[in-house]
């Protein structure tokens, strides 16, 4: 990937200062240069419930294990608005880093001028407004997946890193996966003729959130007002405050934001795709929980890239006694599909195979990556890049991190204005799609084996939504709805500023 001019991406802008609540150092702030024998100085940001019901054991505690294997970074501060989740990380850096500085509130961080960069792993709802007035205060950021919680809010980051030359990182780690990189290398050089379809797949098992019928209590230990930040400070409506938050759409995008953006990505990387689709669709719904999550857990996205075109199966409900409860496509259950003239690649960054028209087995693809590794090598690569002042060093950088964030909206706005519709007006609605039809008729299987039935519990078929990548607005029919799912209204001082000059 190439350096990207700092110049070169947005025309929106920002006001002349901060809003108030932000932190101390202001916009412009000149970071300390970092010598070669200097280690870059980290602050981790949002450290993750490690005992939360579905969660991964918290990405920000994960993190931090990685880090301490990288010889050229140190941690020096950690942050979390969860005081018991601080406390966890302080007693374990007692053991590696020794004293670290300890915050609850992030706009400390900003404030010490003795950090260099900060890993955010905070709910998607405060990615935009952290990784700005990280940016304004100096500090390069690596920021979690999805990149950002809106498409508004995705082009004010990828401006805040251009207008203060910050080096700025999404953890889509599977950006620095060799394996792909040598079979994409191939498949684009030819191989196997042009390509005709890319397919994104997400067959996770997960459980329902509960329900309940009067709000409840946060944990005495969190700060709820500033957990809330940017997101309206409502009562909390769920059994569980941590990582449940992906399946409210205040905060969270669902399961395409959660994990289908790791295989989104990897689609747009093996389509040469660096630019948003023109429009996409979605047909889906919430199914089988019964709880007080709000997101689809089941859905089929098309991202129309052309000549190209991209879909994204997400299916989460799994109750189905027997192997591959969720079905598979292809022989995958998650990973990708890339369908060329002549053949496919299935598989993932540890490995896969590329096979005929007919299905036949052609080579194996051996010898991947390790989760751990490519974590690793993705970290790596931001601390060199905080060290070189080169955007070449990263792997993922802000505007891939947008592009990608931004086929997840879009998909998700489709899904929001849609209505339940029977599989029958479905099938008539996207009949001229062959891919579509065979995904949705797929999905249909799956969801029937596992006890949903689509003509007793519809489906919500979304419209086209079409974009305008310049402008980063929708236009055309139900553009104004788009668009006002696209933007949220702020609660000061939590308000993500509009940047100019970038």
């Amino acid at each position: 990937m190439k350096p990207i001019p700092r110049r070169s991406f947005l025309g929106s802008s920002m006001a002349a200062g901060l809003a108030l609540g932000a932190p101390r150092l202001m916009m412009g702030a000149e970071p300390r240069s970092v010598g070669p024998n200097e280690a870059v100085r980290v602050a981790v940001i949002g450290l993750g419930a490690t005992n939360a019901v579905g969660g991964v054991g918290g990405r920000g505690h994960q993190l931090i294990g990685r880090l301490r294997e990288i010889s050229g970074a140190r941690i020096v501060a950690l942050c979390d608005v969860d005081q018991a989740h601080l406390d966890r990380e302080v007693k374990a850096a007692s053991d590696h880093e020794g004293k670290v500085a300890a915050h609850t509130d992030l706009r400390r961080v900003f404030d010490d001028k003795n950090i260099d960069a900060v890993v955010i792993a905070l709910p998607n709802h405060w990615h935009a407004l952290a990784t700005i007035w990280a940016c304004q205060a100096g500090k390069d950021v690596y920021v979690e997946k999805p990149f950002s919680y809106d498409l508004w809010e995705g082009r004010q980051m990828v401006a805040a890193a251009r207008k203060h030359g910050r080096m700025v990182q999404v953890g889509t780690q599977n950006r620095s996966s060799t394996l792909l990189r040598r079979v994409f290398d191939r498949l684009k050089g030819g191989e196997l003729g042009a390509m005709r379809y890319a397919h994104a797949l997400v067959y996770r098992a997960r459980n329902g959130i509960g329900s309940v019928d009067a709000p409840t209590s946060p944990p005495s230990t969190v700060d709820y007002d500033l957990w809330c930040g940017p997101a309206s400070n409502k009562p909390l409506m769920r059994k569980q405050l941590h990582y449940d938050w992906h399946w409210v759409w205040d905060t969270g995008n669902g399961e395409i934001g959660n994990n289908g953006i790791h295989v989104i990505d990897i689609c747009r990387w093996a389509l040469g795709q660096n630019q948003t689709p023109p429009r996409a669709m979605s047909i889906g719904g919430r199914f089988g929980f019964n709880d007080s999550g709000e997101t689809a857990n089941t859905q089929v996205a098309l991202l129309d890239y052309r000549p190209a075109p991209l879909i994204c199966e997400i299916r989460n409900v799994s109750v189905a006694k027997g192997a591959d409860p969720m079905g598979r496509f292809r022989g995958q259950n998650k990973g990708v599909v890339i369908d060329c003239e002549e053949g496919y690649f299935a598989g993932d960054a540890s490995g896969g195979a590329i096979f005929d028209r007919q299905g036949k087995k052609i080579e194996d693809i051996a010898d991947g990556d390790s989760p751990k590794a490519m974590e690793i090598a993705h970290l790596s690569g931001f601390v060199a890049a905080v060290r070189s002042r080169q955007t070449s060093d990263l792997a993922a950088e802000a505007l891939q991190g947008h592009l990608s964030a931004a086929c997840c909206h879009m998909a998700n706005v489709s899904h929001r204005l849609g209505k339940q519709a029977s599989p029958e007006a479905i099938r008539a609605t996207i009949t001229g799609d062959g891919e579509l039809a065979d995904a949705f008729d797929r999905c249909s299987e799956a969801l029937r084996k596992n006890g949903v039935e689509l003509d007793a519990t519809p489906a919500t078929l979304g419209p086209w939504v079409t974009l305008d990548a310049k402008q980063g607005r929708f236009v055309g029919d139900f553009a104004d709805a788009a668009n006002e799912l696209s933007r949220r209204e702020y609660r000061k001082p939590f308000v993500v500023p509009e940047i100019t000059g970038g």
